[in-house]
């Protein structure tokens, strides 16, 4: 009696077996559902109709956007990182791309909601080189190349002398960006003076408008996380930039937003709502899907990058597309620059 009683409460190996595969038959279903949702939700609003994990964990894909007319250009990526979407997220908002000189960003820094000019501090210490110089002098000229108001440009430092970035051409330029961010905080885009110091009036709300109203499923697909003047929903982290393009020094104002999504999804938005010169306005937007990666938790990220710039305007065919083959090439640099920097690329 008591012989059966041990044998009848003895585990039972081929049962434990089934029990185990059955258990990792359900999870390996549950990552293909997902990945499949993923998938589907990605072919809905992106030009990516197909993707694969295997190859996007090695590589990013970065392809032209949507066409746009007027002068905006677009593209559109796809890349796996290693860990789950609301990380991905934190490591998003946190990097600095500042320490990968492939991506001319000279100068990076956060602001506060309240910033001043002493937030722009740093300014001060920008490296001596030919951007930079191209900044101070067109501000030093007074140029109408540079994309300010008529009142901000009352107090150009005309003539001023001295330094890689003299302290008068500091000075203006820490006034003007902390004054822009406190409009920024007080009321988005729309608070934002226009650019009229170039003879004519560009207003970056409008430029946002123009272009989210051309991307109509991507504007669904992220709506209450941005609206289309370029305003977020739910605090913004503010940042700004000294960064190089089309080898001209330009400063950039940014806010950054989040927001967590069903089934552990997760979107991001960087709106570039102020830039000295070289672009009107720029928006990159991020969708970030849980995936399983070879047997790894990681997220599947989408990037949509957009820019509003003069000097797309004129440009048609083969040009216009030349645009956006050079953007893809900065994308691809810094999105693979982010993956090392994350641990999820080689």
């Amino acid at each position: 009696m008591e012989k059966r009683t041990t044998e009848a409460i003895r585990p039972n190996p081929v049962s434990q077996f089934v029990k185990i595969f059955s258990l990792i038959c359900l999870l390996a279903l549950a990552a293909s559902n997902a990945f499949a949702d993923a998938a589907s939700e990605l072919a809905s609003f992106s030009v990516f109709d197909k993707v694969d994990l295997a190859a996007l964990a090695k590589d990013p894909s970065v392809a032209h956007g949507t066409p746009m007319n007027g002068s905006y250009i677009s593209a559109q990526s796809c890349f796996v990182v290693a860990g789950p979407p609301s990380r991905v997220a934190d490591a998003l908002r946190q990097w600095n791309p500042a320490r990968h000189s492939e991506l001319k960003v000279l100068l990076h820094s956060d602001l506060p909601s309240a910033a001043g000019p002493a937030n722009f501090s740093r300014l001060s210490s920008a490296p001596n080189n030919a951007a930079v110089q191209s900044l101070v002098s067109a501000t030093q000229k007074g140029s109408t190349d540079l994309q300010i108001s008529k009142e901000e440009a009352k107090k150009l430092p005309i003539g001023s002398a001295g330094g890689a970035m003299p302290a008068p051409v500091a000075s203006f330029w820490a006034g003007v960006l902390s004054g822009r961010a406190r409009a920024f905080s007080s009321g988005g885009t729309g608070a934002q003076p226009p650019y009229d110091h170039t003879g004519r009036s560009v207003r970056p709300s409008a430029e946002f408008n123009g272009l989210m109203q051309q991307q109509d499923k991507i504007r669904k697909q992220f709506s209450g996380l941005i609206d289309s003047s370029g305003n977020g929903r739910g605090g913004p982290e503010l940042f700004w930039e000294l960064l190089t393009a089309d080898e001209q020094g330009v400063l950039t104002l940014g806010a950054s937003y989040r927001r967590p999504g069903p089934n552990g999804t997760f979107q991001a938005a960087d709106t570039l709502y102020y830039a000295s010169g070289g672009y009107y306005v720029g928006l990159t937007l991020y969708q970030m899907w849980p995936v399983d990666a070879g047997g790894k938790p990681s997220t599947l990220v989408w990037r949509g990058d957009f820019i509003s710039s003069a000097a797309i305007t004129g440009l048609h065919g083969i040009e216009r597309v030349a645009s956006e083959s050079s953007m893809m090439r900065d994308i691809s640099k810094a999105i693979t620059a982010f993956r090392r920097d994350t641990g999820g690329g080689r």
